[in-house]
């Protein structure tokens, strides 16, 4: 149960760190390589913050979402 968790939040912390690096390609469609590395970043601050992980995942969502086009409006 503790891996399965831990694999969870490896991957939500790789995900909005590579993000926040501003990959023109999603996630899903990112190379291999770009993941792995993302994955191992996430790992490093995982274990260099043990419970504050909550703190570094809201972090690195609101830069993503300073960055995102989603919040501007097309139409105005």
């Amino acid at each position: 149960m503790g891996k399965v968790k831990t694999d969870h939040t490896v991957e939500l912390v790789a995900r909005a760190i590579y993000e926040a690096e501003q990959h023109a390609r999603s996630w899903d469609n990112g190379s291999a390589r770009s993941r792995e590395r993302s994955r191992e970043y996430a790992r490093n601050a995982i274990r260099l913050l043990n419970d504050d992980v909550g703190v570094l995942l809201l972090a690195l969502n609101e830069a993503a979402a300073e960055h995102s086009p989603r919040g501007s409006s097309a139409a105005t």
